[in-house]
């Protein structure tokens, strides 16, 4: 699909109005949270210490410091500098670059591991024009983890109202999208990388979106203790049905 300038500016723009005013801080704290250690425990295997990681589309860079203080080289990059600009003054020394994952302002072959947290879904020209670049800039044997929205309960429930009511169930002007784990494996090789893991994830967070017992009392999108039990019996019971996001881990050949 090719890209559509005009659209492609509204979403950036989007995630420009988003981040101003982020608060760092809390969004660190969220990285404690169950769903949030699971996905670190499944991707950091995969990982090296001893060579650049880059995340592409980073927001505030909360999880930059993260695995900057767990001992890994971590750097971030984000389109939208308001997301950035509350970090850079609270932590100066945090490696961040304003850049955009489709023409990445580095040198071919300069990281060991490449990092897309809920990025692509909101080009509405699709995945492969960012996986290409993703290719580029990781060394041999360097490692894709990406995580991207996957069709569920709760999407599914919000498609069915919009279709009877759409004035009833407002969203953001920007373009934004799931895929299936079958699809978006086929978009991560079709860039030429190897599968090494392919998953489902945050089964608690899709019951957070669907009942305010599953969610946290003043919580920052935190799940309650409910929703972690259930969550768990979800991805024991209906892995893919029930899965808020894909996880892919996959690696650049050596060849």
């Amino acid at each position: 699909m090719t890209l559509d300038t005009t659209v492609y500016k509204q979403t950036r723009q989007a995630w420009r109005d988003i981040w101003i005013g982020t608060d760092f801080d809390r969004e660190r704290q969220s990285l404690d949270y169950p769903r949030a250690q699971e996905l670190f425990a499944l991707y950091l295997p995969f990982l090296r210490q001893d060579t650049p990681i880059l995340e592409a589309g980073c927001g505030p860079g909360h999880i930059v410091q993260y695995l900057g203080d767990q001992g890994y080289r971590a750097l971030g990059l984000d389109y939208a500098p308001e997301a950035l600009q509350a970090t850079r003054e609270q932590y100066p020394a945090l490696p961040f670059n304003v850049g955009d994952v489709h023409c990445l302002p580095y040198k071919s072959n300069s990281f060991g591991g490449y990092l897309s947290f809920g990025v692509v879904e909101h080009f509405e020209h699709g995945p492969d024009a960012a996986l290409r670049e993703a290719f580029r800039v990781l060394v041999p044997g360097g490692v894709l983890v990406i995580t991207v929205p996957h069709p569920q309960l709760v999407e599914s429930l919000y498609k069915l109202r919009q279709r009877i009511a759409p004035a009833a169930v407002p969203r953001a002007g920007y373009y934004e999208r799931t895929y299936r784990h079958q699809e978006l494996s086929a978009h991560v090789q079709g860039a030429g990388f190897d599968l090494a893991l392919v998953t489902p994830i945050s089964h608690s967070y899709t019951l957070y979106g669907l009942l305010p017992i599953f969610r946290k009392r003043n919580g920052y999108y935190e799940t309650s203790a409910l929703g972690e039990r259930v969550g768990g019996w979800c991805k024991k019971l209906l892995p893919w049905a029930t899965a808020f996001e894909t996880l892919i881990v996959a690696r650049k050949p050596l060849r």
